[in-house]
């Protein structure tokens, strides 16, 4: 079947919209003999691995872009659709590439087949199908930019989920090893001190067992909220592993480090990890290291630094901070 023998109307295609009746009539002259194909639901119209010739526009039914499970069958994706009055495979018509997707129909259709020269005389020939062409182009070059920022908005999600500690919020080890490295190259770039503080819960082990790992669970998230709670917007906490915590302190000398490390191991001494009336309530304690960033010093050295000056702090009786 030729598009001169359907039935259908040459003014509801929206490559052909807001033309005058002169223009129609031309148009309608330009592809009276292009034919119409029927497309059942499930059949592959464009092929993402193939190169593109014509115009396809849907005039009954539905396309939609497909991807292949993992049997290799197409299966449907529903957010991006064609319905009719649209078309498909004009980016490939114009630049002579392969498509850059696959499309199949949705339900069982019929298609206007369209062949690159009849396109171009179209667009030679006549400003108002060129102007159409031109918003189509612009609105589907919107519509990709819009699903990419989507996209990166969500990767952005994951990502950031990905570096915080499931149980505490703070922080994870993962985002630590990324991001301690550009804090310390920073500050030796522009002289500023950083320091930071390794924390380290006294006998987490024996509130353990004494207790049970969801008090347990308990102990550690309340130990994150304190230290949370006594830094600045533009301090950072993280979880490094196990019942250990880091702090760090951008444009802080070792003299505020110290000062900041004795306020928070005071607070953490103070603070209850439950309050059930039933069973002692027990507060939890903390061993603080503390190491400021010095020239050459790379992240490494620096949280070594801090390790060696937690383990005197264990050293000299818990609870307590030190260099």
């Amino acid at each position: 079947m030729y598009f001169k023998n359907a039935e259908y109307r040459i003014e509801d295609i929206h490559l052909f919209r807001d033309l005058d009746q002169e223009n129609l009539a031309l148009s309608h002259d330009i592809i009276k003999d292009c034919p119409i194909v029927k497309a059942c639901k499930g059949q592959v119209v464009l092929d993402a691995n193939s190169s593109g010739s014509r115009l396809f526009i849907v005039l009954h039914g539905s396309l939609g872009i497909t991807k292949l499970n993992e049997d290799n069958n197409h299966i449907e994706n529903s957010i991006t659709q064609y319905l009719p009055g649209e078309c498909v495979g004009e980016i490939s018509v114009l630049d002579e590439e392969i498509h850059s997707a696959t499309i199949s129909a949705l339900s069982d259709s019929e298609l206007l087949v369209i062949e690159a020269d009849i396109l171009w005389r179209l667009i030679d020939e006549l400003n108002g199908v060129a102007r159409n062409l031109l918003q189509l182009l612009s609105f589907r070059i919107r519509a990709a930019n819009a699903q990419i920022r989507s996209r990166q908005k969500v990767g952005e999600f994951y990502r950031q989920l990905s570096m915080v500690d499931g149980l505490t919020g703070l922080h994870n080890r993962a985002w630590l090893n990324a991001q301690l490295p550009g804090l310390i190259e920073n500050a030796h770039a522009t002289g500023n001190a950083l320091s930071i503080i390794m924390v380290d819960l006294d006998h987490f082990k024996r509130f353990n067992d004494e207790h049970g790992h969801l008090l347990g669970d308990d102990a550690l998230q309340t130990a994150a909220k304190v230290l949370n709670a006594g830094l600045r917007p533009t301090d950072f906490a993280a979880r490094y592993g196990g019942e250990e915590m880091m702090v760090i302190l951008p444009g802080t000398a070792q003299k505020a480090a110290l000062g900041v490390a004795q306020r928070l191991c005071t607070k953490l001494s103070k603070t209850r990890v439950f309050l059930d009336n039933r069973k002692p309530m027990p507060h939890i304690t903390g061993s603080f290291g503390v190491a400021t960033l010095e020239p050459g010093m790379d992240s490494a050295q620096l949280m070594t630094a801090a390790d060696t000056a937690l383990y005197r702090a264990k050293d000299g009786g818990r609870n307590q901070v030190a260099l």
